[in-house]
């Protein structure tokens, strides 16, 4: 009785007895489907875009190479000349932009002033502050939204701009007693009487007041109340206007001055 061999498909062998069976194709497996819960990869986190204006050179290049090593800031320019600075910072809208206090050849007020107005988005870091009261005033009404102090630690810096390029005003523990003690001379000149005759706030608008009082940021605000940080600025906004004031430093200082919200209004 013979043997016969029958290759099918895969080269398998179907052994069949001379009785005549005839050989079935060997079915190939089906292909695995590609997965639909497949996790998107995720999107690299965009560094924070400076550009430094110093004419000290020893301190501009040493900044330089210190935040070079730091993965999630990206200089974008570092000049002593203020216009060429301006320009960049014109053209390249960076996150922060960081003045120093001592420019020779520039006023570091004004061009605080000007970043401030022509790209409001960049935030300003005023460095090497001296301990003036009159000037820290200036620069803040100026749009400053930060500063570091001559004898800050690198530690010090990186964590001041990561906080301004997050929304956050930031000022040294040395200035903010003295800053706030002028702040709160300059309002008791005012017409307190009228202002708070005329002045008509909600009960959301003077729990903010009284916690910007204490100091809170409007993280710490909407945290404390349980409403969305949008919320807050919003809130922060309405007060501004209804007090005619233009910082949230003001509206602190108004509220000590003026024995909390429950004063203020009716």
């Amino acid at each position: 009785m013979g043997i016969r061999f029958t290759l099918a498909g895969t080269a398998s062998a179907h052994l069949c007895a001379a009785s005549g069976c005839e050989s079935k194709p060997v079915k190939k497996p089906a292909p695995k489907k590609a997965s639909r819960h497949t996790l998107p990869a995720e999107a690299p986190v965009k560094p924070i875009a400076l550009v430094l204006i110093d004419d000290n050179r020893l301190l501009r290049e040493g900044l330089v190479a210190l935040v070079h090593a730091q993965p999630e800031l990206k200089v974008l320019a570092a000049s002593a000349d203020a216009d060429e600075a301006l320009q960049k910072v014109r053209e390249a809208r960076p996150d922060v932009v960081l003045v120093d206090f001592g420019l020779v050849d520039h006023d570091s007020l004004t061009l605080t002033s000007t970043v401030h107005a022509e790209v409001p988005q960049a935030k300003v870091i005023v460095m090497g502050l001296l301990p003036l009261q009159e000037e820290v005033t200036q620069y803040v009404r100026a749009g400053a939204s930060g500063f570091v102090m001559k004898n800050a630690s690198f530690d010090e810096f990186l964590a001041t701009v990561r906080a301004v390029a997050a929304g956050t005003h930031v000022l040294p523990p040395q200035l903010t007693n003295s800053l706030f003690s002028q702040i709160a001379h300059s309002v008791a000149g005012k017409d307190k009487a009228r202002v708070l005759e005329a002045v008509r706030l909600t009960a959301r608008e003077r729990q903010v007041i009284d916690l910007l009082g204490e100091g809170l940021s409007n993280k710490d605000i909407a945290g404390r109340l349980r409403i969305g940080v949008h919320t807050v600025k919003s809130h922060v906004h309405n007060v501004l206007e209804k007090l005619a004031m233009r910082s949230r430093l003001e509206v602190a200082a108004f509220s000590h001055a003026s024995g909390g919200s429950k004063s203020i209004g009716s």
